[in-house]
């Protein structure tokens, strides 16, 4: 099912997610966990700190985001009821804006998911072409 999710950057013009602009199924939340996490751990040791760090359930079916100390480095941990799938995504340049590590963890919408999958700052995001005025 893994394969099945799309998270589609705004420059992406082909679709792969059979027209539906929903890509994660209703009721999932995204949360973005503070702090830095030691990017060797797969899905055992993520699914540790879900537990531990966050008194979460790996298997709740809500995405968990983890960034590593570099910050160019994030995986995704979701589960989809019959197995856990794990993405990672590396920046070339620049690194992942992250909150600091006294947040716990932080909830995120789609969109500002997919800002961040980009490396944009989905905290302050800008609008990058300002409205025209009449004269």
């Amino acid at each position: 099912m893994c394969g099945e999710v799309v998270w589609r950057s705004h420059k992406d013009h082909h679709r792969t997610d059979k027209g539906s602009d929903n890509h994660l199924p209703t009721g999932t939340k995204i949360w973005l966990v503070a702090g830095i996490t030691d990017m060797r751990n797969g899905f055992n040791g993520l699914a540790a700190k879900v537990q531990a760090m966050l008194k979460d359930d790996p298997m709740s079916g809500h995405v968990f985001i983890f960034r590593g100390r570099s910050g160019s480095k994030v995986k995704l941990l979701w589960s989809t009821g019959d197995g856990l799938c794990l993405l990672t995504k590396r920046l070339e340049r620049g690194r992942f804006a992250w909150p600091s590590a006294r947040d716990g963890k932080v909830f995120l919408t789609p969109a500002q998911l997919a800002m961040l999958l980009e490396g944009i700052d989905w905290r302050q995001p800008k609008r990058l072409l300002t409205s025209l005025t009449m004269l």
